[in-house]
């Protein structure tokens, strides 16, 4: 049945439940169906009047747009309208538990955002003169003293914008200080269970990638790594705690191996929410790691805003940090921009400025909210809220790695076999209990992965809630209730998408319809 929008009325929810019931409008209350916004579009509406602007010579010397751009022509309250609806359905760090493994999705302290918009701070511009920046410096110099500080490395290249852009900092500042040295090194070492950013970084800097396999306790197999190790070894790769919620207790040993060749250990710092004040990396051995400010330091991550992932060094990798960096002399502080002097080892420029300023403003005031004990806090909390869920749920669900766990839970599918239910099923059934479905099927060295960290923010009660949700949902699946799982979820704005048709046949590009034309006959097509 359509509606006398062309839409159709089919319920969200199950056919034998109240949700079913057709509305004329396709809404169900106040949760809208809402068009696309190139449906909504009525040539000559607009939101600003404005006069003709007056005709130019163009000075693009024939490379300018011949047609019109596409743009649907709206109402200034149809946008507002439209973007509020979508933002509705939106689920957020602020709305709920994101007990997304391997992505410390924790509390955002509002404190962070009230200083990121202090006057003075909101508004700098980076090409100011370094006159009228001084506090600013100051700001980025004190984060990177506490970052050395926390993580026992004497030296922070403040610009990579994010984790992966961190990773590849650090890879670079590899290769730059083997080829100071004369070496010409092709590989790196990379644990099976790694971030798929691992690979690929070493994989764009020009090395090949060597994987190393796991042992049966979930830890890197070093037996195996000890086989790989040789003169063309540029370094290893490793996240520590894990991909599978587990300290790499080898971890001195594998520094010390990876050093005795002449090559260096880089330390995927993902994960440092889970060791923060418990356990320096520089005194690990760790000659470069990334860390992710907008994970471990609680700026808006997965909330849309940029990311930042400065990367401390080791003192044999400090003289190749990429410029721009902050230094601080008598007359004040100053910016080293070019790779000279001072700069003369950097391997170059990663970005353009200076880094994300307003996440370390965030960082900043997060950890001095914070203090000391309140960091190693935060490491032992989040420690304990993602063993409180593994023993809550490990009597239903098998842990393929015995004992304690570090930030994040692991469990497999074993338990659901013959049960009709697969963890994609599990999961989809969760979004209808009100909660953001865990991370599935990764690590890729566990089958069916359920990855679950619940960070330290969340509270005994949320804990609860949870288990007890994924507790009903396994005893549903255990007890032969297959068909519950069916379509899941029922009760969300949308119902379970083709991923797959979705991954390889995505819709690419829009095909605007004719003046006039109803929303019916809009059509989609692939790009070419």
């Amino acid at each position: 049945m359509l509606n006398r929008q062309g839409r159709s009325t089919q319920a969200v929810g199950t056919e034998d439940t109240e949700m079913d019931m057709e509305t004329f409008t396709g809404n169900k209350g106040l949760n809208h169906e809402t068009p696309l916004i190139f449906e909504q579009g009525l040539p000559g509406r607009v939101g600003v009047d404005m006069a003709e602007p007056k005709e130019v010579k163009s000075r693009l010397g024939g490379l300018e747009r011949k047609d019109p751009i596409g743009l649907p022509d709206l109402s200034e309250p149809q946008v507002l309208r439209h973007f509020v609806r979508l933002s509705r359905q939106n689920y957020s760090i602020d709305s709920g538990f994101y007990p997304l493994g391997s992505c410390t999705m924790k509390h955002n302290p509002r404190i962070n955002e009230k200083v990121a918009r202090l006057a003075g701070l909101g508004d700098l511009h980076p090409l100011q003169p370094v006159s009228t920046v001084q506090g600013a410096l100051e700001l980025i110099d004190s984060l990177a003293h506490w970052l050395k500080t926390i993580t026992g490395m004497p030296a922070v290249a403040m610009s990579p914008a994010a984790g992966a852009h961190g990773e590849l900092c650090g890879v670079m500042a590899i290769r730059a200080a083997h080829e100071a040295n004369g070496q010409a090194r092709t590989r790196i070492l990379v644990p099976e269970s790694a971030h798929g950013t691992n690979p690929a970084t070493a994989a764009l800097c020009g090395y090949k990638v060597d994987a190393v396999p796991a042992r049966e306790d979930g830890r890197m197999d070093l037996e195996a790594f000890a086989t790989k190790l040789g003169p063309d070894l540029a370094g290893v790769m490793l996240t520590n705690p894990n991909t599978c919620g587990l300290f790499e207790t080898d971890v001195k040993k594998i520094a010390d191996m990876v050093h005795e060749i002449g090559g260096y250990f880089y330390c995927d710092g993902a994960n440092l929410n889970a060791i923060l004040g418990r356990v320096r990396p520089g005194d690990l051995g760790v000659d470069a790691m990334h860390i992710n400010l907008h994970k471990t330091f609680s700026t808006p991550h997965g909330g849309g805003g940029p990311g930042s992932g400065p990367v401390v060094l080791s003192e044999a990798l400090a003289p190749f940090a990429p410029v721009p960096f902050v230094t601080h002399g008598a007359k004040g502080f100053d910016l080293i921009e070019h790779a000279r002097g001072e700069a003369a080892a950097s391997f170059g420029r990663m970005k353009t400025y200076h880094g994300q300023m307003g996440m370390f403003i965030r960082a900043l005031a997060y950890m001095q909210s914070h203090g000391a004990d309140g960091l190693r806090q935060i490491a032992e909390d989040a420690v304990l809220n993602a063993n409180y869920i593994r023993v809550g749920l490990n009597d239903l669900l098998h842990s393929p790695f015995k004992g304690v766990c570090m930030h994040e839970a692991l469990f497999d599918d074993s338990s659901l076999k013959g049960t009709g239910v697969t963890t994609l099923d599990l999961a989809k059934a969760l979004i209808d209990e009100g909660f953001h479905p865990m991370t599935m099927y990764f690590p890729l060295v566990v089958h069916g992965a359920m990855l679950i960290e619940p960070t330290e923010s969340e509270s005994r009660q949320t804990l609860d809630e949870f288990i007890g949700a994924m507790r009903h949902l396994l005893g549903k699946a255990k007890a032969g209730e297959a068909d519950y799982f069916l379509g899941a979820p029922h009760f969300a704005p949308r119902r379970r998408l083709d991923e797959t048709g979705a991954a390889r046949n995505p819709i690419l590009r829009w095909t605007s319809p004719a003046a006039g034309q109803l929303a019916d006959d809009v059509t989609l097509s692939a790009a070419s």
